[in-house]
């Protein structure tokens, strides 16, 4: 079962101040059009601990959710990073997947190991890892881990690794904007959780400013804590047909493993989707990749290989480090060449909120 609302159409937030020097727009840099972003400083989110000391870094271990690493997604981008950095300081790298069933004492054991066997810097790819490793910090001070996707763990060891989402998001909402031509748009969720709320805040904001009137539909394939909407491609797949039926022509989906159904979807009915985390357009197989209009994309390399690069640099912070827009955290894909005829149109809105003249929302 899946929950499906209209949105009214209120008007964007923008925000005007004094215009900016070209320097700051320079440092948006435009949006990419790959997952390797260029890497820049990040803004402060939290009031950070330094840790002033070099600490040599022999070994680094990344552990994923369930879904693990090899579909070309998020889990792959923040293993990028890893990678560079590993190969750059000529390091040890370890992976390790969570079960199905796993629980935090699960997840924690997982952690606890990895210290054990002297991993200096170990990162936690999800939200679910927030838990488990705000225990296994206190035991082990120091070992310096981080966590992609949440903001809650607060040990003087650990950093949060965090999105803009809507940023990013409010970029591809405008291209569905100024493609659309029925006036109809979507967007599919996976869970109705916080974070995946941002993407749809930010995907409404985007769609409202290059087009007004038109009506956003929105629906999420569970609710938690039934997890299932982000590995469940037929539901993501009914879900998008109803939308189309219902004169939707371009579905944003924020789905996880579920948005293959969506594309498949958009293909079947000659409509357009959206992808997510990842240029999706390179990953999707040949069939479908007429469909997809563009990504939203979330690179993680970038956050994962600053945290692996501080703790052998000796720059480490912990608190929440934030990436979007104006470090290349966040952006658009332009694969396909679809949304060429407007590029120029989404770089002006890209630099306009790297220059703070507009605020993008992050919650509905």
């Amino acid at each position: 079962m899946h929950v499906r609302r209209l949105r009214p159409a209120p008007a964007l937030a923008i925000l005007v101040v004094l215009p900016l020097l070209s320097l700051l727009l320079a440092a948006c840099g435009g949006p990419v059009s790959s997952p390797m972003a260029t890497l820049a400083s990040a803004p402060e989110t939290a009031s950070p601990s330094v840790q002033a000391t070099v600490r040599p870094v022999t070994k680094v271990a990344v552990a994923y959710d369930i879904s693990g690493r090899g579909d070309g997604g998020f889990n792959d981008i923040a293993y990028n990073g890893v990678r560079q950095a590993a190969v750059e300081l000529g390091v040890e790298v370890r992976e390790v997947t969570a079960r199905l069933d796993d629980t935090d004492d699960d997840r924690a054991e997982r952690l606890r190991l990895l210290a054990d066997a002297g991993f200096e810097a170990i990162i936690g790819v999800g939200f679910t890892y927030a838990g488990p490793m705000q225990t296994i910090a206190a035991e082990f001070p120091d070992v310096r881990f981080a966590i992609v996707d949440d903001g809650t763990v607060v040990a003087p060891n650990v950093q949060g690794i965090l999105f803009a989402e809507q940023e990013g998001s409010f970029l591809v909402g405008a291209a569905a904007g100024l493609t659309t031509s029925t006036n109809v748009v979507g967007f599919i969720g996976a869970v109705q959780l916080p974070l995946l709320e941002k993407f749809e805040a930010g995907y409404t904001a985007g769609v409202r400013a290059t087009n007004p009137t038109a009506e956003v539909q929105v629906t999420y394939l569970s609710q938690p804590p039934d997890y299932s909407g982000f590995g469940d491609p037929p539901h993501g797949r009914e879900a998008a047909l109803g939308m189309y039926d219902n004169g939707v022509d371009v579905i944003f989906a924020a789905a996880g493993g579920s948005g293959s159904g969506v594309h498949e979807a958009a293909a079947q009915t000659g409509n357009w989707s959206i992808g997510v985390d990842a240029d999706e357009y390179r990953l999707a197989p040949e069939a479908v990749r007429g469909s997809i209009l563009t990504s939203m994309l979330k690179n993680a390399n970038v956050g994962t290989y600053r945290f692996v690069r501080s703790v052998a640099d000796g720059t480490f912070r912990s608190g929440n480090q934030t990436f979007g827009l104006a470090n290349e955290g966040v952006g658009y894909a332009t694969s396909g060449g679809f949304v060429d005829g407007i590029r120029d149109r989404l770089d002006a809105l890209a630099a306009d909120i790297v220059a703070g003249r507009i605020v993008v929302p992050d919650a509905p």
